[in-house]
C-alpha cells in the first residue's frame, strides 16, 4: 500500500488522514536507517505535495478549519502556504504543529500526498557546506553519504530555498529513499517566518 494519498479522486483530506500511519512507518524506518532518531531533534513542519489548483484549494480551506494560515509566500515562483495546526500531529515521539501546503508548480509529482519532515539541527551554518559538517559531527556514520561516498540507497540533496522575503539564511540538506524524505535545516519555520516580517 503506498504511503501516500493517490486517490483516483481529487487528493483531499479524508484521504491524507488514512495515509498518515503508512507515511509515519516509513519515515520512523528512514531516520533510523540514518541514525537521527535518537539525536533530540526537533520537527518542525511536516510537508505536502500536491498536482492540481483545486486539490490545493481544498487542503487550505479543510487545513484552515484545523488551524490557520501563518505565512503564504512564493518561493521559487509559486505560493507555499505554512497552516499551524490547532492539534498537532504525531509521528513517533514528534509533535508536528506545522503543515506546508506548496501549490502545483512546474513539477508533476507521480504520488500526491505526505513527502517530507523536516527537522532542525540548531545551528549558525550559512551555507550547505557548514550544515554538512554540523550533520557529520552530530552523526559521524552520515559522513560518507554526505560526502558520496556510500551505496545506500539514499538520495542527498543540498539546497537552500529562499522566499521573497526571507532574510534568515537556512540551508537545507535532504535525505530521500523511495517516497519519503527526511529534510535538516539550522532554522525551525517560525524562525524563518519572523524573519520575513523584519523591515529591510
Amino acid at each position: 500500500m503506498s504511503i501516500l494519498a493517490t486517490e483516483a479522486t481529487t487528493l483531499n483530506y479524508a484521504a491524507l488522514e488514512r495515509a498518515w500511519p503508512a507515511f509515519e512507518t516509513k519515515i520512523l524506518s528512514l531516520l533510523n536507517t540514518l541514525g537521527l532518531a535518537d539525536k533530540g531533534l526537533y520537527c518542525d513542519h511536516v510537508a505536502l505535495r500536491v498536482n492540481t489548483i483545486v486539490a490545493a484549494d481544498a487542503l487550505k480551506q479543510a487545513f484552515s478549519e484545523r488551524g490557520r494560515i501563518i505565512s503564504d509566500n512564493k518561493i521559487n515562483g509559486r505560493s507555499i502556504l505554512i497552516i499551524e495546526l490547532d492539534n498537532p500531529l504525531r509521528l513517533g515521539s514528534f509533535t508536528i504543529d506545522c503543515v506546508e501546503l506548496p501549490y502545483p508548480g512546474d513539477t508533476h509529482y507521480p504520488q500526491e500526498g505526505w513527502e517530507h519532515i523536516e527537522l532542525v539541527l540548531p545551528s549558525t551554518a550559512q551555507d550547505c557546506d557548514s550544515l554538512s559538517q554540523n550533520i557529520g559531527q552530530l552523526c559521524p556514520p552520515l559522513l560518507p553519504l554526505l560526502q558520496g561516498q556510500s551505496s545506500a540507497p539514499i538520495k542527498v540533496k543540498f539546497s537552500s530555498p529562499k522566499s521573497e522575503k526571507e532574510r534568515l539564511a537556512n540551508p537545507t540538506i535532504a535525505f530521500k529513499q523511495a517516497d519519503v524524505c527526511i529534510k535538516l535545516h539550522p532554522h525551525g519555520i517560525k524562525a524563518v517566518i519572523a524573519s520575513e516580517q523584519t523591515e529591510r
